[in-house]
């Protein structure tokens, strides 16, 4: 502590404020103001060199946490690979480049090919057109073709459409270059023809026939057929067979319509066609005893069953007789012979006592056979080439319809 001053402790004046002020001259606040420096570890530098601050993200040495993350810029994906394997990707990206122009010029070529295949056959639409083998463009520069099929879906042929026509040709030569394909020769062409059922039954459909395989070369038509209002039950088999050495032709025979169980109409002019009744029946009319009677008295029916008139006249007179005579099997087979298209001109009354339409027995003497195997005509012809041979050759039937085998030498296409 410091000793009071010896006027203030002796004398009882006021205190002077400058004095006071003096007396803190090297007091306290010489001592507050004073600040006492850390100590500083010996050999270690006083002052550290200065240095940026460092903002990287999980940084140990910096506390503070950045504001804004900086943006990594993105590597390349071929960063880090050798040479060689980049050479091989370069190899690769050409190779597809190149892939897809000969793909390209393939594309073209084929449609190309197709549409002088339309316009020189005349078709109503392109026809498909593939060419095989890989590269196409080291082909068409060499300018032959390994392998060509053609698919030609619908055909105009005489009164049907081909369902079908592929044939396939090899050793083709080419004309032109990828891009300007100007014609084609082919040497060979092996091929089909497919005129299925499905086809026949929608175009020839007028008649509500429908046409099935029965192997072999044979083909059965059934179905229904109108006559002057009624739906005749139809029949007939036909026979496929070469017609010359581009088409093909029917031989329609065992054509018969059905009248229920009445009667059978088979169209021509041989004793066996007309209108004749079906066994069951003749039969059934043998049975009755005035129908039968009314058919005896008739001196043509007689006649047409080839019975003696004495005879016919004797069992008139007798029932016991007429029945003897009507009852025997026989009788029923003599009256199926009698062509009631015939009869009917002679006594169409009695036909229609019998139970016959009269419009309708007109409508089957109309009836010639021509026009019914016209209804069931099924042959076509291929249509001919500008140059070259086109042949039919085998002809089969198969379930799913006519398959006829086609051959072609020395065909040319464009120019």
């Amino acid at each position: 502590m410091r000793t009071p001053h010896p006027i203030a402790a002796h004398s009882h004046s006021p205190p002077n404020p400058y004095e006071d002020l003096a007396a803190l001259d090297d007091g306290p606040l010489e001592d507050f103001l004073q600040v006492e420096e850390p100590a500083v570890a010996e050999g270690a530098e006083r002052e550290a060199e200065w240095a940026p601050p460092n903002h990287r993200r999980g940084s140990r040495d910096s506390g503070a946490r950045p504001r804004r993350r900086t943006r990594r810029r993105r590597r390349s994906p071929f960063t880090g690979l050798s040479l060689a394997v980049k050479a091989v990707i370069a190899v690769l990206v050409l190779a597809a480049f190149l892939a897809l122009g000969d793909r390209w010029a393939l594309l073209y070529a084929e449609r190309t090919a197709a549409e002088k295949v339309r316009d020189q056959l005349k078709l109503s639409a392109s026809p498909e057109v593939e060419i095989e083998g890989f590269p196409f463009v080291t082909q068409i520069l060499d300018q032959r073709l390994d392998s060509v099929s053609v698919t030609v879906p619908d055909v105009a042929a005489d009164r049907v459409s081909l369902a079908k026509v592929s044939a396939t040709a090899t050793g083709v030569r080419v004309d032109g270059g990828p891009t300007s394909l100007r014609g084609v020769r082919i040497p060979e062409l092996h091929g089909e023809v497919l005129l299925s059922f499905d086809d026949l039954n929608r175009e020839l459909g007028a008649s509500q026939m429908t046409f099935t395989g029965h192997g072999g070369d044979e083909v059965r038509a059934r179905g229904v057929l109108p006559v002057a209002g009624h739906d005749l039950r139809m029949r007939a088999d036909a026979r496929i067979k070469r017609d010359g050495e581009r088409g093909i032709s029917t031989e329609v025979g065992g054509m018969r319509l059905d009248i229920g169980d009445l009667a059978t109409f088979r169209p021509g002019t041989r004793e066996s066609q007309g209108l004749h009744l079906t066994r069951k029946s003749a039969t059934r009319l043998a049975k009755e005893k005035k129908k039968a009677k009314e058919l005896l008295s008739v001196p043509s029916i007689a006649k047409r069953i080839g019975v003696p008139d004495s005879a016919v006249q004797e069992a008139l007179s007798d029932d016991s007789k007429f029945e003897e005579f009507t009852g025997s099997p026989r009788f029923a087979g003599q009256l199926m012979k009698v062509n009631l298209i015939d009869l009917a001109v002679e006594n169409p009354e009695l036909l229609k006592r019998l139970g016959f339409d009269l419009a309708l027995l007109d409508g089957l003497s109309r009836l010639t056979r021509p026009a019914l195997v016209d209804r069931l005509s099924i042959g076509f012809r291929l249509p001919k080439p500008p140059k070259g041979e086109l042949t039919l050759r085998d002809v089969r039937v198969q379930k799913d319809g006519i398959r006829v085998r086609v051959t072609g030498q020395g065909l040319s296409i464009g120019k």
